[in-house]
C-alpha cells in the first residue's frame, strides 16, 4: 500500500469514531524514521483509546504493519507506530501543550492540509 492510501485508510479509521481537528504532516523532510504523522483530537480518554484501537483494527484488517501502541493506560495521549506513519491521538488539553504541529516545523502547511481534508 503506498502511503497516500495508508494516510487515507487511518483518516478514515478516526473518523468512523468521530475524531476531532485530524491533521497529517509530512514529516519525510525532517526525519528518516518515518514519513507522515498524523495528529487527531478526542473528547475523553475513552474516545482516544477507542480512537487508536480502530485505527490498529483497520490496518491489520488491511495487512499493513502495526508496531507498539504507547499511552492507551491513560488515554491522555496514545501514539501508534505503524512503521511509516506515526498516529497521534490525543485529548485537546493535551495536544494544545505539547503543539506537535509546531514542533515539528509544520505551523501553517499542516493547518492548510488539514482545512483541505475537511473540503
Amino acid at each position: 500500500m503506498n502511503i497516500e492510501d495508508k494516510i487515507k485508510l487511518i483518516v478514515d479509521a478516526l473518523e468512523d469514531v468521530k475524531a476531532q481537528d485530524v491533521t497529517v504532516l509530512d514529516t519525510g523532510k525532517l526525519t528518516s524514521l518515518f514519513e507522515r504523522m498524523v495528529i487527531a483530537s478526542g473528547s475523553s480518554n475513552r474516545q482516544t483509546r477507542s480512537l487508536a484501537d480502530n485505527v490498529r483494527v483497520k490496518m491489520k484488517e488491511a495487512g499493513e504493519y502495526v508496531g507498539n501502541t504507547e499511552g492507551e493506560d491513560t488515554g491522555d495521549w496514545v501514539l501508534i507506530d505503524l512503521g511509516d506513519v506515526i498516529v497521534h491521538v490525543m485529548l485537546p488539553a493535551v495536544r494544545a501543550h505539547y503543539n506537535l504541529e509546531e514542533l515539528w516545523g509544520a505551523g501553517e502547511a499542516a493547518r492548510a492540509r488539514h482545512v483541505q481534508a475537511d473540503h
